[in-house]
């Protein structure tokens, strides 16, 4: 949500105001609805109080909030711009649009507005504009205006240099880099005390991922610590989370200086940051250095742009050489694939075609990637494959409403009929998805932001994945994972070369069986499903960024040692 609005001070007014910039949003919240109901037609309160509403995800009452704001100060663009964050995180993205749209007309220069209409629009898969809104936002962002939050700019960009610029602005303008805490004081534990940050630690990709991590630590040389600030979801995942790690800590309440004190009182050696700036980050803790070594892993892939970030967990696939000069921190690499797999996977009882809607003798091209990475390029290419494919379709994630009509209709546009695109509804438990996922002859990826998390999915259904290699660290992930796994030949180098493999994949049922042979028969042996392997290589880089602090030497790049296959 964009900062609060200040229009009618006075006493009462600003003593909500300074519990909402403490953080202190319930009793904020309360104060606002004590003082609306003296003075109803305070603009300012009613923003305000949206805005407490939103922090505490109360989207459907925040939206209304700012309703009221605006039906006093109809020309306030932050009003317009708040409500439509608010409805977009409530799904309602045709309406998000039109409060953007609005927005726009009043305020253009709003920081992060025009993002903020793109990414609604890409999660409807309107495409409409589309170019022209990419080329103002990479050329604000390169006049050092930040027009779009950072993870919003992985979805549309495809420079290194736009990325690392856009993240730099969002820090600028996000954070506020205090007194060091650490302060170059040397611990001394028996263990490397390792504390995980993230509000992620629930029924999500990165909770999953990293969940076989925590359970396989090693405790004689790690001492583990889950420092949490999001929701409690009450999933599997969260409990078990919540268990492996020897420490676990819920912090939702508390402010950021508050858990960066509590991660200096700790001594933690080493602070990961597992979100990144992504919805719901908080970087403010680790711009404090509460801890000698910082490190940003998994959750955002690409640079921070952070001073106080010592480092990024990384491959030589996702970030060469060459790319280097594109991140602010040094880059520790793992000599496989950065993304941790997990090869015992349970699957439900295998589905059969029928009951999810496809036909037996179909060849069943399939993407479950978030339908906002699906860009017209991509989509373009899809439909080129199911032109020179007879009897194929195209198996997507169910979207929302709007995004469903748009990619019809685009099908349709290009020649392909609506019956050719077929939708999979939301299945709560994985097991179930990728029995599902099991079904589908090949997974193709997406531009400029690759498969991460489902791309595994894929794999350990043995569904073989085939992706194009981008240019960012986000469009290079798929490679790593589909090299990682044994399969480079899926890994290919343009967009004509990604076209003519899938459409031989379909043609050629002896080629594509035998690398879904060969997929199968390496879930025990590649170095991507094998977590063992893994965690000794990620253990190793952690060790090495301990003790080069404790040797008193900067943060500097290394890679690991690779071992195994």
């Amino acid at each position: 949500m964009t900062r609060p609005v200040a229009m009618h001070p006075n006493a009462e007014l600003q003593r909500a105001n300074s519990l909402l910039s403490r953080g202190q949003l319930d009793d904020a919240i309360h104060m606002y609805d004590a003082y609306l109901d003296c003075q109803p037609e305070s603009g300012e309160a009613w923003h305000n109080r949206g805005i407490a509403l939103a922090r505490t995800r109360r989207f459907a009452h925040a939206a209304q909030s700012f309703g009221q704001a605006l039906s006093l100060y109809p020309n306030s663009a932050a009003s317009w711009h708040n409500r439509g964050l608010a409805l977009a995180e409530l799904g309602e993205f045709r309406q998000a649009i039109r409060d953007f749209v609005r927005a726009l007309s009043l305020k253009p220069d709003l920081p992060g507005l025009l993002g903020d209409l793109v990414l609604a629009k890409l999660n409807c898969c309107d495409w409409q504009n589309l170019a022209a809104e990419r080329r103002r936002i990479a050329e604000a962002i390169e006049c050092g205006h930040p027009a779009i939050a950072p993870f919003g700019n992985l979805l549309i960009s495809g420079s290194p240099a736009d990325q690392l610029q856009c993240a730099r602005l969002w820090i600028a303008t996000h954070v506020s880099v205090s007194a060091r805490m650490w302060r170059g004081e040397r611990y001394q534990h028996d263990r490397i005390r390792v504390a995980y940050l993230s509000g992620d630690f629930r029924s999500h990709p990165v909770g999953a991922l990293m969940l076989p991590l925590f359970e396989q630590h090693d405790r004689v040389r790690f001492e583990t610590f889950g420092i949490s600030f999001g929701a409690d979801d009450g999933s599997v995942i969260r409990q078990t989370i919540s268990t492996s790690l020897e420490h676990f800590i819920d912090v939702r309440e508390r402010e950021d200086a508050q858990i960066a004190t509590l991660l200096r009182e700790r001594e933690i050696d080493i602070a990961v940051d597992l979100m990144g700036i992504t919805a719901d980050c908080r970087p403010g803790i680790l711009a404090q250095r509460p801890a000698p070594v910082q490190v940003n892993y998994l959750g955002y892939p690409a640079t921070m742009g952070a001073e106080f970030i010592d480092y990024i967990i990384a491959d030589r696939v996702v970030v060469p050489d060459q790319e280097q000069c594109f991140f602010t921190e040094k880059i520790a690499r793992l000599p496989h694939c950065y993304m941790p797999g997990h090869a015992q996977r349970e699957i439900a009882t295998q589905l059969t075609r029928g009951d999810c809607g496809l036909r037996d003798n179909a060849f069943v091209f399939c993407c479950f990637n978030n339908n906002f990475k699906i860009l017209p390029e991509t989509f373009a290419s899809w439909m080129a494959i199911l032109k020179e494919t007879e009897n194929s379709v195209l198996w997507l994630a169910e979207p929302n409403s709007a995004a469903r009509d748009n990619l019809v209709r685009e099908a349709e546009s290009n020649g392909v009929a609506a019956a050719r695109v077929i939708f999979a509804p939301h299945l709560p438990l994985l097991a179930e998805h990728l029995s599902r996922l099991s079904l589908a002859d090949l997974f193709l990826d997406s531009l400029p932001f690759n498969a991460h998390s489902t791309a595994i999915d894929a794999l350990s259904a043995d569904v073989p994945v085939l992706t194009c290699m981008g240019t960012t660290m986000a469009g290079r992930t798929c490679a790593s994972i589909i090299t990682a796994a044994g399969l480079p030949e899926l890994v290919t180098r343009s967009r004509s070369e990604y076209e003519q493999a899938a459409t031989e994949f379909c043609r050629n049922p002896v080629m594509l069986r035998a690398v879904r042979t060969r997929l199968a028969q390496s879930r025990n042996a590649s170095p991507l499903f094998d977590t063992k392997l893994f965690m000794s290589h990620f253990e190793t880089a952690l060790t090495q960024m301990h003790n080069c602090t404790v040797s008193g030497l900067p943060a500097q790049s290394f890679s690991v040692p690779g071992q195994g296959p």
